[in-house]
């Protein structure tokens, strides 16, 4: 358990997987102590997810690093006694089991509210704790895919494409995180604990950024782009001679700067470029401008510079150019 601003809270661990282990790594991270709570008869379903290292899942230890486990059967009297004595020092109880397993077991958030006011409890699930889909299964594909984070993914006419990391799950827990946050705020200022209940699927909406302003100004379903940005040019993937170099010029004046690096200062004068409006408007133009000049060159070229890319000495002096900048770079807190 790692210094931190959370230190001398307390959370107990029901989650499994990911978007609740997620969330309570973060809390650890953060100084709080996270006691998990597995079933006896195999544990977290992860533990079974590859890559393996002696027999134990490396997914597993990335998602439960910092926490302190034990195994307890929560329909037995003697591990629930175990349990609820946990409870009695807990500041903050997170599952994320379907809707209803809770109360089934004597432990949903009334019951619980009623005997330890100041205990916060946040529940992640796939559809929230109230609606018509609340007592539904999901996982993190069935989220990107109902969330609409799929349909502006992948290339131009490509098929549904999911995002490569797990983002259904790891925003649910990001936003748990920030509930348990809040409400651990509200609890110093009020004295009473509250219940959090996120849904994944409410997460992927509301990570859509400007795809529902856009959808609700056109009236038009925004479509994939590859690696391009909507609204903002140039701001996406270039070849080189060699594969492909990211060029993010968020603003017209960084857009001048490009212009001279790559050696073509008039793109910064041409009438269909001047403004970041523009060069949306006219985004497949500015692509061809930019591959004309970088598909001749090296992306180490862009990278690193000239000097240092040359077949001799690219792997020497690159290596050494990219210890001295992660030396520069400040120790990371704690």
């Amino acid at each position: 358990m790692a210094a931190g601003p959370l230190s001398g809270i307390t959370i107990v661990d029901l989650t499994r997987v990911l978007a609740g282990p997620y969330c309570t790594m973060v809390l650890a991270d953060l100084g709080a102590r996270v006691i998990k709570i597995e079933a006896p008869d195999g544990g977290d379903d992860s533990r079974g997810y590859g890559p393996f290292v002696n027999d134990k899942s490396a997914y597993f230890m990335a998602m439960n690093r910092g926490k302190e486990s034990i195994a307890l059967d929560l329909k037995t009297d003697a591990d629930r006694k175990v349990f609820e004595r946990l409870l009695e020092q807990a500041d903050v109880l997170v599952e994320n089991f379907r809707p209803g397993a809770m109360e089934r077991l004597g432990y949903g958030w009334e019951a619980l509210h009623a005997h330890h006011p100041r205990l916060i409890y946040a529940a992640a699930s796939g559809f929230g704790h109230t609606g018509p889909y609340a007592p539904k299964p999901a996982y993190d594909m069935v989220v990107q895919g109902m969330g609409g984070i799929m349909s502006i993914t992948g290339h131009p006419g490509g098929p549904p494409t999911r995002v490569g990391a797990s983002i259904g799950d790891i925003t649910a827990g990001l936003f748990t995180a920030i509930g348990i946050a809040s409400a651990l705020h509200h609890r110093h200022t009020s004295g009473e604990g509250m219940k959090i209940d996120v849904a994944m699927l409410d997460c992927q909406v509301a990570i859509l950024e400007n795809a529902l302003s856009r959808y609700f100004l056109t009236g038009r379903s925004p479509q994939p782009l590859g690696a391009r940005h909507p609204s903002i040019a140039p701001f996406a993937a270039f070849a080189t001679a060699d594969g492909h170099i990211i060029i993010a010029a968020g603003t017209d004046a960084l857009f001048g700067k490009l212009c001279v690096a790559l050696g073509r200062p008039a793109l910064a004068r041409d009438g269909r470029f001047l403004r970041n409006d523009a060069r949306a408007e006219n985004v497949d133009a500015l692509g061809a401008e930019v591959e004309a000049t970088s598909a001749g060159v090296s992306g180490c070229v862009f990278f690193f510079g000239a000097k240092y890319c040359s077949p001799r000495n690219i792997r020497t002096k690159t290596m050494e150019k990219m210890r001295r900048v992660r030396e520069s770079c400040p120790p990371p807190p704690g």
